[in-house]
């Protein structure tokens, strides 16, 4: 259940760079205990957002409010140091003369045991007990930046800004350690708000993800829905490899070598983009080259010549070039399938997982 108020809310966030806008209106809610990803490419904004957040930049318009009092607009602005807000950004920072101990107490007061316990529970949490009296150079960099998440834990803050925070560890360390920091933060009832350009981290930690594009957020709500019911083109692309077929309307619909495709809503003799994902392009194995044979669900399946086949680990993709028109289309398949360049196969999509965009002028 949802508090009335959100832990951090922004409002028409503006920050513009020598006559460029870098964030464009970016209005944000993040509530106690939800981690909300800030996702999109380099240079899109994300990073620019956190630091206006944090009070490291002023915004040129727009406000920011924490527990719904207002912390920062363009003429009142609270300390960074007052807002309550934990910084993990991608440079740590440690202090070289502390010890990693030192480094998580700094931003702790009041009794000594208790901050002693509090970094030793940190320090256990994200692997790092045995180098409580080592020093930062006499670690590696994913080492650094465990101690670093620990730092930014121990004072509890009410929001924590994560900048690619877990970009430093190995693939073998770094999903125990992300669930691990999520769990502590959850505990705490901390909102999150993490960047990540990694669509697949944004899926596995987000509650809601803020899709960025080009300083504005395009799409916003639940990693289910952002996956499959993307704004755009641009949004599915992100998230994957993609087909696209293309096709005109006449009477809300659209010819493809497929079948037709309903477009309710755009005017006859608009070009429409019908984009499809990799892994729901099917392989009709039982056709066996007898020929198209129409199904409501599928509709018309079409033939493609196979160009190249190659196995990527869980999965063979192998790359079409179609009968219809010689476009190269793309298909997942699971486990090992290589068939040879020149082999024709039948191919077939599933309606419901195919989506219709305008083509933008």
């Amino acid at each position: 259940m949802q508090s009335a108020l959100p832990r951090l809310e922004t409002r028409n966030l503006l920050r513009r760079y020598e006559g460029r806008t870098v964030v464009d209106d970016v209005s944000l809610r993040v509530e106690p205990g939800q981690v909300t990803c800030l996702l999109g490419p380099s240079g899109c904004g994300k990073s620019t957002t956190l630091r206006l957040i944090a009070g490291v930049e002023m915004q040129d318009a727009g406000e920011i409010y924490v527990d719904g009092n207002l912390v920062c607009d363009t003429r009142f602005r609270v300390p960074p140091e007052r807002r309550h807000i934990g910084l993990m950004f991608q440079d740590f920072a440690l202090f070289p003369h502390l010890t990693v101990g030192e480094n998580v107490a700094f931003g702790l007061t009041g009794d000594r045991a208790a901050a002693s316990r509090r970094v030793k529970e940190l320090l256990a949490r994200v692997g790092m007990s045995r180098y409580l009296d080592a020093y930062p150079h006499q670690l590696s960099g994913g080492e650094q930046q465990r101690v670093a998440l620990a730092r930014a834990l121990a004072p509890r803050p009410r929001i924590m800004l994560m900048d690619e925070p877990f970009s430093g560890l190995d693939n073998r360390l770094r999903d125990g350690i992300r669930d691990e920091t999520l769990d502590i933060l959850r505990e705490q009832d901390t909102a999150v708000l993490l960047v990540t350009h990694e669509p697949e981290e944004a899926m596995r930690m987000a509650d809601e993800i803020a899709l960025m594009r080009d300083g504005r957020i395009v799409q916003q709500g639940a990693p289910y829905n952002i996956y499959n019911a993307p704004v755009d083109r641009d949004a599915v692309a992100f998230f994957s490899d993609i087909n696209v077929i293309r096709g005109t309307v006449q009477g809300a619909l659209t010819e493809t070598p497929f079948g037709q495709f309903l477009a309710p809503g755009v005017p006859d003799g608009q070009e429409v983009e019908i984009v499809i994902r990799p892994q729901h392009i099917k392989i009709d194995f039982d056709r066996g080259g007898r020929g198209p044979n129409p199904t409501p669900e599928i509709g018309t399946p079409a033939r493609g010549v196979v160009r190249r086949a190659r196995f990527i680990g869980s999965e063979s993709l192998v790359e079409f070039r179609m009968d219809h028109d010689g476009s190269i289309l793309k298909a997942t398949v699971p486990n090992v399938f290589l068939p040879k360049p020149g082999k024709p196969l039948w191919l077939m999509i599933r309606r419901d997982k195919c989506f219709v965009f305008p083509v933008r002028g």
